[in-house]
């Protein structure tokens, strides 16, 4: 099986709101080997997993992580909800708040939309990894800062993840995007217009958000740089 498979075993069973010992006999098992499967100690047989579905109501894919779709199905990139083109949505927050979600959307669109212009399917994913890592990274940061929430709701355990292995994956993520540029630089294949009057033409709207993420992102590395200066001075 997977870590993804005790995990959620573990964690629908928790939000069935059942014990640990009413689960083993709903699904024909002693509690011990229950402990097992949802530990990642042992790993269950056919029989069981599709016991195990059939009473958290949930298919084989999820149960083993191969979807975030209870019943299986896959999501293709056209039915994904596009918060970003909606007026009045539900989620509302503070100015701060809304404003840099969408200086944020708008420049990530954009970056999509250039790496996209050069072909490489590499690119593109290694920069989707790293900033799923970013935002899963901020996220959990969030949720853990609370101490009610469930701890076991994440499958990296909070001693990995404390230890910085979110890190290296952005690390490895960064490197990937590097070999994939540099592979598609080789190769001679296409790049976008990147001066500042082409991506001022290309995104009329945009482009103002990537000038404004850059512009901040500038003045935070420039005061961690004259930091360390004033200290070396010292």
């Amino acid at each position: 099986m997977n870590a993804e498979f005790s995990r959620t075993l573990s964690l629908l069973r928790q939000e069935k709101g059942v014990s640990q010992r009413a689960a083993a006999g709903a699904l024909g098992i002693s509690q011990a080997l229950l402990s097992h499967y949802e530990n990642g100690i042992r790993e269950p047989g056919l029989p069981f997993v599709v016991r195990a579905c059939d009473y958290y109501g949930v298919s084989a894919d999820f149960l083993l992580g191969r979807t975030l779709s209870r019943d299986g199905t896959t999501i293709a990139a056209e039915e994904l909800y596009d918060l970003s083109g909606e007026k009045g949505n539900s989620l509302k927050g503070s100015v701060l708040a809304m404003l840099s979600k969408k200086l944020l959307v708008n420049s990530v669109g954009v970056l999509f939309d250039l790496l996209s212009k050069t072909g490489s399917r590499e690119a593109i994913q290694s920069a989707a990894g790293y900033l799923s890592t970013a935002v899963y990274t901020m996220y959990r940061r969030l949720y853990d800062a609370n101490p009610d929430n469930n701890p076991d709701f994440f499958s990296v355990p909070p001693r990995h993840f404390q230890a910085g292995l979110h890190e290296a994956d952005m690390k490895c993520c960064e490197a990937e995007l590097s070999d994939a540029l540099a592979a598609h630089a080789k190769a001679k294949g296409p790049w976008p217009q990147m001066t500042n009057d082409a991506l001022a033409r290309d995104y009329p709207v945009l482009y103002q958000s990537v000038l404004q993420v850059v512009h901040n992102t500038g003045e935070r590395v420039t005061a961690i740089s004259g930091g360390r200066k004033k200290q070396e001075k010292k």
